[in-house]
Parts: structure tokens; sequence; C-alpha cells
């Protein structure tokens, strides 16, 4: 076995150093803003440490984000739309990412490459026809309508990801439960399906995640404050004509606390879902 030089174990420890430090940092000054009770307006100088430490802000944003409603009642919203998005747009697209896995049929290449120009347009391409949809079904100002919305921006990604992971399931294990006397509905359920599970996994949450943090097309799709996401909370906090970092930082946070959890949960099921994609077992 090749041992590194301890020239070479240095630099790639260095690297990794700097690395870390390009992750971490970002996000120490955000909890640094937001554990300074003096900071009003925009920092105007470097500090590594708070200058007066204090929860206050938390407290504030807790109470009062900006919006009629809580914290809690803009998770709940965030939590409806965001989560709603991802569960349909993985249930509906696993079938339709099955079928262009293993099958064929006319007009199997026109669909994949229409879903990944799907993928390649902007939010704003689809605006209007959204927009003009979902006011004819009477659900554009609800969160049934935002949860759409979201719904077609992560499906194109979804079917895609989701067809990688099918395709990576060992065709003989399929062929032989056949041979064995089930059907293809069975065979999908019981056997493909638990083996791309992790990869579907993955899916979900990157298009959990996109409904999560989108807030510029939700302004559009949403009339009622109690319907605002967490992420049009934030933005509502920045429009603000005086906007208190301290306050916008903590806000920004504690939104991110749940994003974290689900990850940290799904940590194990995330890992086994990448080694499959990276080893095609």
């Amino acid at each position: 076995m090749h041992r590194r030089s301890p020239l070479g174990l240095a630099l790639t420890y260095l690297a990794l150093l700097l690395a870390a430090v390009f992750v971490l940092l970002p996000i120490w000054g955000l909890l640094r803003n937001a554990l300074d009770g003096t900071l009003y307006g925009a920092p105007t100088n470097f500090q590594f440490f708070p200058e007066e430490w204090s929860l206050q802000p938390f407290i504030d944003v807790w109470q009062n984000p900006s919006q009629a409603l809580g914290i809690l009642g803009l998770l709940k919203n965030t939590i409806i739309v965001s989560g709603g998005a991802a569960l349909i747009a993985v249930g509906f697209g696993a079938g339709m990412a099955y079928a262009f896995a293993r099958f064929r049929f006319p007009g199997r290449e026109v669909g994949l490459f229409s879903l990944l120009l799907g993928t390649l347009l902007p939010p704003v391409a689809l605006m209007t026809p959204l927009f003009v949809l979902l006011t004819i079904l009477g659900v554009r100002t609800t969160l049934v309508g935002l949860m759409m919305v979201y719904t077609a921006f992560s499906m194109p990604f979804c079917i895609w990801n989701m067809r990688a992971s099918f395709q990576a399931v060992p065709l003989d294990i399929e062929e032989a439960a056949l041979l064995d006397g089930a059907s293809h509905r069975e065979t999908f359920r019981f056997i493909t399906l638990p083996m791309a599970l992790p990869s579907i996994g993955v899916a979900a949450l990157i298009a959990f995640i996109l409904g999560y943090t989108e807030f510029a097309l939700g302004w559009l799709f949403v009339e009622s404050a109690n319907n605002v996401t967490l992420a049009m909370a934030v933005s509502g906090y920045w429009a603000q004509s005086a906007v208190a970092w301290n306050r916008l930082s903590a806000l920004a946070i504690l939104m991110s606390i749940p994003v974290v959890a689900i990850f940290l949960i799904l940590n194990r099921m995330l890992s086994r879902g990448w080694l499959l994609g990276m080893t095609g077992e």
C-alpha cells in the first residue's frame, strides 16, 4: 500500500481545514449576528464574537416574526406546502420513473427530453401558465395551490433521480421474480421499490428543500397572511425599511433547524442512497 509523504498529508489536512473554515465561517457569522443584542442595523465592522451576548433576538422573532402568524403557524404552513409537494412529486413520479427506466414505448425519448427541459427552465417561465391554471381551478390563493406549484417544479427532478435509482437495481432480480410468478406491479412494489428507497429518500428531501426555501413565487400565489410560509416571512422581514439584522439572523437560524433535524434523522438513508448511486449496486 502506497504511503503518502508527510508533506502531502499536511497539504491534504490544510485543504480540508480551509474547506471547513469556508463552510463554517458564514454559519458562525449568522449565529454571531443573532446572538448580538446591540446589532440593530447592518454590521459595519468585523467582530468574531458578539458585542453583547443575548437571546432576545430569538425571543422577539419567536413572538413576532413580522407576519400575522407566529413561528409555529409559519412552520405549519411550510411543512404542509413543502412536505405535501415532496410526497406528491415522489408518489406520482415513482411510477413514471420506473416506466422510463424499464420499458420501451413510443415517445419515450421525447418524454425524457421534456422532463429534462422542465428541470432547466427557470421558475419565472411557468408563472403565467400556473397562475392561469390555478385561477381556473379556484385554488390559486390557497396552500393547496402553492403545493401544486412546488410539485410542478420538483417533479421533473424527482423523476430523473428515481429513474437513475431504478436503473441501478439489477434487472436479473426482477426477472427472477417474474419467473417465480410475480406480476410487474408486485415486482415493482416488493423488490424494486425497497431497493431504490434510499435514492428515493434523497429525491424527496431535495424536493422538500425546494419548496421549503422558495419565496419569490409564493408571493404571487398567496394573498392571505394566514398562508405565509417561513421563507416568505424572512423575505418580508428583509423588505422592511428598518431591518434589525440580529432578528433577521435569528429568524433564518430558526428556519434552518427543521431541515437540519430532518437531514440528521435521514442521514443513514441518505448515505446509503449516495453509495447506491455511485456504485450502481
